[in-house]
């Protein structure tokens, strides 16, 4: 299956001047994947999983000499190792911390060679042994999103339009519809490759349920492999009570149970730097950068995948597939989620994208807008509506209160494209267009 991310990964091994690549993301969101697909524009392709073999963790035992690790790797393999027409893959590196170390003197003493290494929740294994910074590229990938779900389903010249249309003039009828019923299909299976290979293959939704539930099975078995015990119940409350504070304000008082916050935020803490969970953080938008305004104490949270989200929750999926634009109205949280969720998969995988919103409290104007999107020197705040087109105040009032910086606002709806003055209407599906000058298929 095509992933976005594969232009950025042809780009690391085409520089002459690249680092070690550490691709970072969370569990079976396609990083192995991706990471053969490349290999295949190599002479050889060489792939050490230290998990599935961990006798090979025993090579970076000894000493962090490059030259001798691939000297080792290759008589355990059998092949030749050859800088500049070999791509060594190093998966499942939190396995081998030690591995991880010597990813920098990869690019100080052996900087011909392209070496890739992958792993989940790396940041359980960087808390305590660091990060070489500067020595190592970094590329972050996420779940699949909808333009990669419609590339998948073999539907090229969908995703083309998508990419192209201008959106000041409306899709026609049929078009529209056929895009809101294969949005259902992504929303009912969420973006997590195995999921989507299991709808495409078979289009049975108890076979993709059961493909998600022994995913949140395998992280919640990863949490006791990889925190300390006595955070493993805080980890897993906080995994289990995500889903159900989307589109809220996060409050620690809102999880299930007596908890301080002295005991869940370093919980909190692991599974945002793993990726399995994405604050929404909160910023007065009073000008560039966004993060400069942000107020740590206040934010909202989302699960890493909207299909995952569902299956914690217990909601049945076919409702999707044959009411989609009732449901979008039913579950708008989901709606609220999907688009963080395509922000996020469209932005640049070079730095790991971070999600705004903007929340104004006061006694007769309570004001709040679902995201604020930087571009280029221009703030975009963008509401969701989900199937009903609402009033939009908090958007009007964002959009008058910020003139200096904020030109347009957006909305993102089950309606079709249009342009009213400075509010442009985007259909749900069509995220993608709105971050196109991020997106190169």
């Amino acid at each position: 299956m095509k992933r976005l991310i594969d232009r950025g990964l042809q780009e690391w091994a085409d520089d002459s001047g690249r680092k070690s690549l550490l691709l970072r993301g969370a569990r079976q969101v396609g990083k192995t994947y991706s990471c053969r697909e490349l290999g295949k524009a190599f002479d050889e392709f060489v792939e050490i999983n230290f998990e599935i073999e961990p006798r090979y963790i025993e090579v970076f035992e000894r000493d962090l000499d490059p030259k001798r690790i691939v000297r080792d790797i290759g008589l355990l393999v059998g092949k030749d190792i050859v800088p500049g027409k070999t791509l060594l893959f190093l998966d499942e590196i939190q396995e081998a911390p030690k591995a991880l170390k010597s990813l920098r003197y990869f690019h100080e003493l052996m900087p011909e060679l392209h070496v890739v290494a992958a792993g989940s929740l790396l940041d359980f294994i960087l808390e305590n042994i660091g990060l070489p910074v500067g020595r190592v590229s970094l590329l972050h990938m996420y779940p699949m999103s909808f333009l990669e779900f419609l590339l998948a389903k073999g539907d090229q010249g969908l995703a083309e339009l998508l990419l192209e249309h201008d959106h000041r003039s409306a899709l026609i009828n049929p078009v529209h519809q056929k895009l809101i019923h294969i949005l259902g299909e992504y929303l009912a299976t969420g973006g997590m490759p195995e999921v989507v290979r299991s709808w495409i293959e078979t289009e049975d939704l108890k076979k993709c349920g059961q493909r998600q539930t022994e995913l949140i099975e395998a992280y919640r078995q990863d949490f006791s492999k990889y925190v300390k015990k006595y955070q493993i119940k805080y980890v897993e409350l906080i995994f289990n009570e995500i889903p159900r504070l989307l589109g809220r304000k996060f409050k620690y008082s809102r999880l299930a149970g007596n908890w301080r916050k002295r005991e869940l935020a370093p919980a909190l803490d692991l599974l945002l730097k793993a990726s399995v969970v994405h604050d929404v953080r909160h910023t007065s938008a009073s000008g560039i950068p966004l993060g400069g305004g942000v107020n740590p104490d206040r934010f909202k949270t989302i699960f890493l995948d909207i299909g995952l989200t569902q299956t914690v929750l217990e909601l049945d999926p076919a409702e999707w597939i044959l009411k989609p634009e009732t449901c979008l109205v039913n579950r708008g949280a989901i709606a609220e989620a999907f688009v963080g969720q395509e922000l996020l998969a469209y932005s640049n995988p070079a730095r790991k994208a971070s999600l705004y919103y903007w929340h104004r409290e006061a006694h007769s104007s309570n004001a709040e807008v679902d995201y604020l999107l930087q571009q280029r020197q221009n703030i975009t705040p963008i509401e969701v509506k989900s199937g009903s087109r609402g009033t939009l105040r908090s958007l009007h009032l964002f959009l008058k209160e910020k003139s200096s910086v904020s030109s347009r606002g957006v909305r993102f709806s089950g309606y079709p494209f249009s342009v009213q003055e400075y509010l442009h209407s985007y259909p749900l599906y069509a995220v993608a267009n709105l971050m196109r000058d991020e997106i190169s298929l």
